[in-house]
């Protein structure tokens, strides 16, 4: 791996696919594949031997790439509970395994994955895929989606990291990777709050 060259697990979780993806950013923020695929579990097992299954995925993923940081999705409150309860399991058995390698891990919302690489804090999955494709300048768009999603986050988190921007090194941004980082300096702005003069009386 080039020198200062940053490698990401990113980690879309998910109870029946699982979304991993590593990646190498330079320090000019240009990234290249290293790996991508989906862990599955099967839908009518046992939680526990599901959960197991997820986790033997990641642990081969990291064993054999060696990433120095995992990125995991965010989980947000959704309308189907079974959904977000299944992918909060997931997303915690993916932080354990960070743990257990003594790995850094990050956890970041879908919609700044979003923005970070299309620009649009609400794209459709499509976008992202497109986007991700561009950025990794693959010849075709990473299947499935969760492929694609955990991509997005490895590249999110990298360009967030010091070790994946090119600060004083003169690269220009992108245009989506220009909109995350106006929209965090937004995020991060100190709040003004005004202050009112009580009169009280003599």
């Amino acid at each position: 791996m080039p020198p200062r060259t940053l490698r990401v697990l990113g980690v879309d979780p998910g109870l029946t696919r699982c979304g991993v993806g590593v990646v190498d950013v330079a320090p000019d923020r240009s990234a290249t594949l290293v790996h991508v695929g989906v862990i599955r579990s099967a839908p009518d097992a046992p939680i526990e031997q599901r959960l197991a299954t997820i986790a033997a995925g990641i642990r081969a993923v990291v064993l054999a790439h060696g990433p120095a940081v995992v990125a995991v999705e965010r989980v947000f409150a959704q309308h189907n509970r079974s959904t977000v309860m299944g992918t909060a399991q997931a997303s915690g058995i993916a932080l354990l395994v960070a743990a257990e390698h003594g790995l850094r891990a990050a956890t970041h919302t879908p919609s700044e994955v979003k923005a970070a690489v299309t620009g649009y804090g609400a794209a459709d999955k499509r976008q992202v895929q497109t986007m991700v494709a561009r950025i990794l300048r693959l010849d075709v768009l990473p299947q499935p989606a969760d492929a694609a999603d955990a991509l997005a986050l490895a590249l999110c988190h990298a360009w967030r990291t010091p070790a994946g921007r090119s600060e004083g090194t003169g690269a220009a941004l992108t245009p989506a990777q220009q909109a995350w980082a106006d929209a965090e300096r937004r995020s991060q702005a100190p709040t003004r709050v005004g202050r009112t003069k009580i009169r009280t009386g003599a």
